[in-house]
């Protein structure tokens, strides 16, 4: 498999969808608990900075996506925000490692200066793991961050990475 990394078109939609509604519905990534329909996904999609899509190269198949926009307004509006999405059958392929390393290309590119990402689970090793590869610092623990989808509390741990 040769991944490539490409800007969302509006062909993408049902793709996008289903890689990111996964996400939701596992309840233990994204703070977003509330899934997109065609409409929604849309609007989401394209109010980002950037909403980059990882296919095959060889089937044009799509295996995963990122949204890229700011972390903040005015005097913090250089520091950008990040989310990554790889289709559930296709985790430990390095796809994301290729999504992370296209939007951080992606963010410098649109005179971002830092990517920060507020709320990474604890639990969430395969994150954890990329994140420390690729460079990025942690910024401490805020203790019981992110509720899971049982309910109950987990730790998250901010990153961010110089551009």
């Amino acid at each position: 498999m040769n991944i490539k990394v490409r800007e969302f078109t509006d062909e993408d939609i049902a793709a996008a969808n289903a890689i990111w509604n996964k996400v939701v519905d596992e309840g233990v990534a994204f703070p977003q608990e509330e899934t997109l329909n065609e409409k929604t996904g849309m609007e989401f999609f394209k109010s980002q900075s950037f909403t980059g899509i990882a296919y095959d190269e060889a089937t044009g198949e799509i295996v995963g996506l990122y949204i890229l926009h700011p972390n903040n307004v005015g005097r913090c509006g250089h520091i950008c925000n990040a989310s990554y999405a790889v289709r559930y059958d296709l985790r430990g392929k390095h796809i994301g490692e290729a999504l992370v390393t296209h939007c951080m290309e992606q963010a410098k590119r649109l005179g971002y200066g830092v990517l920060q990402f507020n709320a990474v689970v604890k639990t969430n090793e395969p994150a954890m793991k990329l994140y420390k590869k690729l460079g990025f610092t942690q910024l401490g623990v805020i203790p019981g961050g992110f509720r899971m989808k049982d309910g109950h509390y987990e730790d998250i741990i901010p990153h961010y990475h110089v551009l």
